[in-house]
């Protein structure tokens, strides 16, 4: 039986209940352990004789491990010309999936090409970052020199040190003060996707309930995503059921997402206890305070008893299967609960929605400026002139590997 779907166009943009709510914490930066040079102190390379710029960009031309297949490919940018621009990348994190385009198990894999000078047709990793404009064309109208910008679409190739686009592939920032390079450079794949899965799936305003008497639930609740949706869900009065893996730390790991605003942390071996759902009547008072969101990137056994606890006609939204097991749904949950299964893929999302995510990486930006929104613990990686090789292929590669300290990101230096 195939599970209902509600396709993005069709879902409407919905506004009930989310003014956002002044937060009395402040935001925790995330120290680098290299100490790095305000933006405005750091060296800029010159411009040769003839106003070439020279640029190291992360490059693969098959499809495999990073580390065999990622190598560093020095070529010149020219001058600007009409409504191209030229960046020099600020910060550039490195997401799950720029992993996988890398291994091929991606569905979006960015075209390969010789227009950077490489031997054989290559491909630039990372779809993430920001970037400062250090030159414009003579007829760029939307952005200027010193403006952050971000991308709009992805593949655009973040982990070089300079790139040169048309003026309309970027995203200005409108107000870049009081914010940092690392919290603009990710905002736009892991809280944009918190941000319009748990504000789009359901009209939280569709009971006539008060604020807190209504939950959602998720699984990878430690993941950028789940960070996200925890303080989101705070900030617009909805409570959360989080699931973590059960690891070394996991007792403090629940303690620092509760002071985030979660309601309820659990492990998945407490999930996936036949017991599990006495504790959950008790704490929705026996369904009167209904799970109507259930947002899932693990899959396998995990999404199938997360599954279980929503409550009728609740929603389901898959975007994530870090298990790479299938979610097994019970036919009851289809046709006697009357539960709707869907997912949601925030590069397809955005390439659709451009107005939308302007709007979206505007507010989430403005909670962060207020202290609203606390930053996702990152791992930074220094990437300036005597970075070598192997240290960029490393972190990459180390991306998906054992248990991290948060996600890795590429912070320019001197380059």
């Amino acid at each position: 039986m195939a599970a209902k779907t509600l396709s993005p166009a069709s879902r409407p943009i919905l506004a009930s209940r989310f003014t956002r709510i002044p937060h009395p914490t402040t935001s925790t930066r995330f120290q680098p352990s290299v100490q790095l040079l305000p933006l405005d102190r750091r060296l800029i390379r010159p411009l040769s004789t003839y106003g070439y710029m020279q640029s190291k960009a992360l490059v693969y031309s098959t499809h495999g491990e990073p580390r065999d297949k990622l190598h560093l490919h020095t070529y010149s940018i020219s001058p600007p010309t009409r409504t191209s621009i030229t960046l020099r990348m600020l910060a550039a994190p490195i997401n799950p999936a720029d992993v996988n385009q890398i291994q091929g198990s991606y569905p979006s894999k960015p075209p390969l090409g010789t227009a950077l000078g490489t031997s054989v047709p290559s491909a630039v990793g990372g779809n993430e970052g920001v970037a400062e404009v250090l030159a414009t064309g003579g007829e760029c109208k939307t952005v200027g020199k010193g403006d952050w910008v971000i991308m709009k679409r992805t593949g655009m190739g973040t982990w070089r040190t300079h790139m040169q686009v048309d003026e309309g592939e970027v995203m200005k920032i409108p107000n870049k003060e009081g914010l940092s390079a690392l919290q603009v450079g990710t905002v736009s794949v892991n809280p944009v996707s918190a941000y319009r899965m748990v504000k789009d799936y359901v009209d939280w305003s569709a009971f006539g309930l008060r604020d807190k008497e209504e939950w959602l639930i998720q699984n990878g609740a430690n993941s950028g995503v789940g960070r996200a949706a925890i303080q989101f869900a705070k900030q617009w009065g909805i409570k959360s059921l989080n699931v973590i893996r059960e690891r070394p730390g996991w007792k403090a790991l629940k303690s620092e997402l509760e002071d985030l605003g979660a309601t309820k942390v659990v492990t998945e071996s407490t999930l996936m206890e036949r017991s599990f759902k006495d504790q959950v009547a008790e704490w929705t008072k026996s369904g009167r305070e209904p799970i109507r969101l259930g947002l899932n990137c693990v899959g396998g056994k995990n999404a199938t008893a997360l599954a279980k606890l929503l409550s009728p006609d609740a929603q389901m939204v898959t975007y994530g299967a870090m298990s790479k097991q299938p979610t097994l749904l019970p036919t009851g949950l289809l046709i006697f609960n009357n539960i709707t299964f869907s997912g949601f893929w925030v590069s397809k999302w955005s390439d659709r929605h451009a107005r939308e995510k302007q709007q979206t990486v505007e507010d989430i930006l403005n909670m962060m400026r207020e202290g609203s929104f606390k930053d996702v613990p990152v791992q930074e990686l220094l990437w300036d002139r005597g970075t070598k090789e192997e240290q960029l292929k490393e972190a990459v590669q180390g991306t998906l590997e054992g248990y991290r300290k948060g996600k890795g990101v590429f912070l320019f230096g001197e380059t």
